[in-house]
């Protein structure tokens, strides 16, 4: 079993990229639950690498480790280099599993990648500059349509998110794909059109403060 674990290792760690986060891996011996459940037993996190021409690879981290690259908030959907040894891959992570009750992770999934690849991946949305919107100031409401956008992007430059300025915004007005200002090697998945990320839409209070307003004029 050895040899088979360390032959398919070999073969999907040879290809050397550098991230800012790096996973010192093993190559588990044991498939399925019982497997996992063992790894987790040894104060490690179990997971799988896929891609490449082995299939699937079951691998794990010591959980200390997994859980300080957790929580620097760019280890899933970032690109990170796996370790094995003196072999080196880059992968993302593109999914966690947590304990529902401890919230500590308990397995992971991760994909080899080519630094340059285009992957396929969705970013999450944040949105700043609330106190410039005139249509909130006056009591409109931000709804938002997607809290995050799936592109397509090179693997190495994979943005912590795509950011939405809510300066100016007045009620009725909203935020689209165009108005995120994204870097040009990013492109929706979604084609075709200018797709809604968030509007300000108006609220009781606010319909009732232009009413006055109109009254007064």
């Amino acid at each position: 079993m050895h040899r088979r674990a360390d032959s398919c290792a070999a073969d999907l760690f040879r290809k050397t990229v550098m991230a800012e986060i790096v996973l010192n891996v093993e190559v588990r011996e044991r498939t399925g639950t019982g497997g996992a459940r063992e790894a987790r037993r040894q104060g490690k996190v179990p997971g799988v690498l896929y891609g490449g021409v082995r299939g699937p690879v079951p691998i794990a981290v010591n959980a200390n480790e997994f859980r300080k690259a957790l929580y620097t908030g760019k280890l899933l959907g970032h690109l990170v280099t796996l370790k094995y040894g003196e072999e080196t891959q880059g992968v993302i992570a593109k999914d966690i599993q947590f304990n529902p009750v401890s919230d500590q992770p308990v397995h992971f999934d991760l994909y080899r990648v080519d630094e340059h690849q285009l992957v396929k991946i969705s970013i999450p949305v944040h949105f700043k500059n609330h106190e410039l919107s005139p249509g909130l100031k006056r009591g409109g409401a931000l709804n938002v349509s997607r809290h995050e956008v799936e592109v397509m992007v090179p693997a190495d430059h994979i943005p912590e998110d795509l950011i939405a300025d809510l300066t100016g915004l007045a009620i009725g007005d909203s935020i689209r794909w165009s108005n995120l200002n994204a870097p040009a090697d990013i492109t929706p998945v979604i084609k075709g059109r200018d797709f809604e990320i968030a509007t300000v839409a108006g609220s009781a209070a606010s319909a009732s403060a232009e009413a006055a307003e109109a009254a007064a004029g």
